[in-house]
């Protein structure tokens, strides 16, 4: 557990796990708004977009934060790259 958790203190890491749930959750709501006729279908949309919209949220305020501070963190695009490589 203390593994995972010193990974995370990256905050390369940290921003490709939260593109990672935000890219499972965003079509998730979709899935579940086109397929699931009630209530409970647009509930479970609106609840998974305004998740998305909130980690989103969260991740720019926090990038702000880490290409102020000189972290070496470069947009998700090249941390991907990165770890590509």
């Amino acid at each position: 557990m203390t593994g995972v958790l010193s990974a995370l203190e990256d905050f390369g890491t940290r921003s490709l796990v939260i593109h990672a749930i935000m890219s499972v959750t965003l079509p998730l709501g979709f899935a579940i708004g086109l397929t699931v006729d009630s209530r409970l279908g647009l509930v479970s949309f609106v609840a998974l977009l305004n998740f998305t919209a909130g980690m989103w949220v969260c991740q720019s305020i926090h990038s702000l934060g880490a290409e102020a501070s000189e972290d070496g963190y470069d947009g998700v695009i090249n941390e991907i790259r990165a770890y590509v490589k």
